[in-house]
């Protein structure tokens, strides 16, 4: 996510790199630097210009802390106005009423249908709320079924007539539908077309009209660039939208959509999306997003996504058997599960301060964890429990059984015996048990 945009930053920052102070002269070329790396980053040129002169003036008046390097104070600068570009703090989200209503919006191809699902997975387990999806794409069958799918898949129920052809009167029976059996939360997904034309736009103004939602929300495929602002700015000028999806933010390497489209539309971007599967949804917080475009982490989502996963009474346990050196093979399978329905491995390394830079040129193979996990599986109840009873021959077992080599085998005990001495070691630091329990659940990921 924002890589390319992320190694022009740092590229500009090298202009301060070494330097005493910060003058006017470092500070114009610092400053020209980040103006083209955001131009190539598909941002708005005005955008831009206005982002760097705002950064300029900062800098020229700010006082240089004697603690920090020149080249930190800029990050700070360009973090802090970053934010305030992206809207400075996360944007709220009505969900109250009976029903609430939210309408989404959106060009064909989006992710419009999908995202209605993960929104309403997200808000039916976040928020508690009963939740139906209503199908009002009457052009495109493929999309009813598609929502029925999603709806199958997250326990939600979904609203469909295919015997009518009017939009706006689904909605509305839809609606009539939600509030005689008490759903208290409406998500209509409404049709997409390939392109802006003046019946699409008709007929989204009439069913906002009809519904008068809580929520308006304009979905839009990231990776389009400044054509996603335009679309944007074109869809609000005729509905007004309350706020912005951010889609296949994962395969956007760039950033411009999400830098540009609130200056633009003077409109927040609530939500953003990082892939298929149906918990790919996240809040959008600028603060956050700022600090991962200028690769300084982003711990705060990766905690809140831990948190999501694991179970505070498992952690307290795993801490138990890691004093008294029980740590075993079935202790690592767990964790590894949970690791893996926190996302994906790459970037929730990038959430660490640090460790994304660091690691940014290592190829992280998903396909390593379901090796590991072949292996544990591969061995008998009694060596999953007792690791040390892993000899030569129970090896070359364990190896047949999972198509590997016995020094596959070798090496993954190796790297399971030296996590384990870490673990112990930490423990033993004061980071687990007794008076610093809070601070080992705080550094390992599997605990909260």
């Amino acid at each position: 996510m924002f890589q390319n945009l992320q190694d022009r930053l740092e590229k500009a920052f090298d202009n301060l790199k070494g330097t005493g102070s910060i003058t006017d002269i470092n500070i114009a070329s610092t400053v020209k630097e980040i103006r083209r790396a955001l131009v190539e980053a598909d941002v708005n040129y005005k955008i831009a210009k206005d982002f760097t002169n705002k950064v300029k003036d900062k800098a020229i008046g700010d006082n240089v802390l004697t603690s920090v390097s020149p080249g930190q104070q800029m990050v700070k600068i360009v973090n802090d106005e970053l934010a305030k570009l992206m809207g400075g703090e996360a944007a709220e989200f009505n969900t109250e009423g009976a029903p609430a209503i939210v309408l989404m919006a959106g060009l064909q191809g989006s992710g419009k249908t999908t995202f209605s699902g993960k929104l309403a997975k997200f808000l039916k387990e976040t928020k508690k709320k009963k939740v139906l999806l209503v199908a009002c794409d009457v052009y495109r069958p493929a999309a009813i079924n598609q929502l029925h799918v999603l709806g199958e898949q997250i326990k939600v129920d979904v609203y469909s007539e295919l015997e009518n052809s009017n939009p706006v009167l689904i909605a509305q029976n839809a609606i009539e539908h939600a509030t005689k059996n008490k759903y208290n939360l409406v998500i209509v997904d409404t049709a997409g077309r390939l392109a802006i034309d003046e019946d699409m736009m008709n007929e989204i103004s009439n069913i906002k009209i009809a519904l008068n939602p809580n929520e308006t929300l304009f979905v839009v495929d990231s990776m389009t660039g400044q054509d996603a602002v335009n679309t944007a700015k074109a869809f609000n000028e005729r509905i007004n939208f309350d706020g912005v999806v951010l889609t296949k933010l994962d395969g956007d390497s760039r950033g411009g959509a999400a830098l540009s489209i609130r200056s633009v539309v003077d409109k927040p971007i609530k939500f953003i999306s990082t892939g298929e599967k149906l918990d790919k949804i996240d809040i959008f917080y600028p603060d956050r997003m700022a600090q991962r475009i200028l690769g300084m982490g982003d711990i705060v989502s990766f905690v809140e996504r831990a948190q999501q996963q694991f179970d505070e009474v498992e952690a307290d346990k795993l801490q138990k058997k890691i004093r008294k050196n029980k740590f075993d093979f079935n202790d690592f399978h767990n964790q590894l599960n949970q690791l893996r329905k926190m996302g994906n491995i790459k970037d929730l390394i990038a959430m660490i301060p640090g460790a994304g830079k660091m690691l940014k040129d290592v190829e992280i193979d998903e396909k390593d964890f379901k090796k590991m996990e072949a292996i544990i599986l591969s061995m008998t109840p009694h060596e999953r429990a007792n690791p040390d009873a892993l000899d030569t021959s129970r090896k070359k077992r364990i190896a047949s059984g999972c198509g590997m080599k016995p020094e596959d085998i070798n090496r993954f005990v190796k790297e399971f015996n030296n996590m384990k001495a870490m673990l112990q070691k930490m423990t033993a630091m004061g980071m687990g048990g007794g008076g610093g329990g809070k601070g080992f659940r705080a550094r390992l990921p599997f605990n909260k």
